[in-house]
């Protein structure tokens, strides 16, 4: 047999291993597709992700742990005033939940009711300075972050990001409304004694904004 001879009959055969092969290890990708796939029936939650926040649901189930949180942390205003007067500082530190641009603080307080400017009232307290300008909101908006950060249970690492977080404080204070503003005549509150208890950012020492989280009318 002659060198060419060989060497015609050599090639087609290798050809032919190199595509026994090469089929072989396509079937082997395509078995190993057909194992790796799941068949997830309509409806099933096989595979989700996390599911979505819901800020409503999350407002409704916290509220009323933020304001057992509040009532315990609240400190009489007459107690608190002096000490917010003296040392802002240290009554920040002593009292209140550190929130960034200045800690929140919790109170409690009975007087009477002021004119209102769109949906703040001032309150008046017998015992504190007449120069200490307390207010406090009771919508139809309810402004600010008081409610979430007062009690330093609700934290920013708890949540996915900074919108559900904002979210929540929102959700709060919109529970506020439904739970304990709705069961009050907001509009007519002047001229009455109101007792509450809520919460605020120390800013300004003179000049309190509160947050209700319980607001009743004697």
């Amino acid at each position: 047999m002659s060198a060419a001879g060989a060497t015609t009959r050599t090639a087609p055969s290798r050809r032919v291993v190199r595509r026994i092969v090469l089929a072989a290890v396509v079937l082997v990708v395509v078995v190993a597709m057909a194992f790796s796939v799941k068949v997830v029936g309509k409806g099933s939650t096989v595979g989700a992700g996390p599911a979505a926040f819901s800020a409503s649901a999350w407002g409704k189930e916290h509220f009323p742990k933020v304001q057992r949180a509040i009532a315990k942390r609240a400190v009489p205003a007459t107690e608190l005033a002096p000490a917010v007067l003296a040392d802002q500082a240290a009554a920040g530190k002593k009292y209140g939940v550190d929130a960034g641009t200045g800690p929140e603080l919790s109170t409690t307080f009975t007087g009477t009711v002021g004119a209102p400017q769109d949906g703040i009232y001032p309150v008046t307290v017998q015992g504190l300075p007449s120069d200490l300008l307390i207010r406090i909101q009771t919508g139809p908006a309810i402004n600010g972050t008081d409610l979430r950060d007062a009690t330093g249970t609700v934290e920013f690492g708890q949540f996915t990001n900074q919108i559900d977080y904002q979210n929540a404080g929102a959700a709060l204070n919109d529970q506020l409304k439904k739970q304990v503003l709705s069961k009050v005549d907001t509009d007519s509150l002047q001229g009455k004694t109101v007792e509450v208890t809520g919460a605020f950012q120390l800013i300004n020492p003179k000049g309190w904004l509160v947050t209700p989280s319980e607001l009743e009318v004697q």
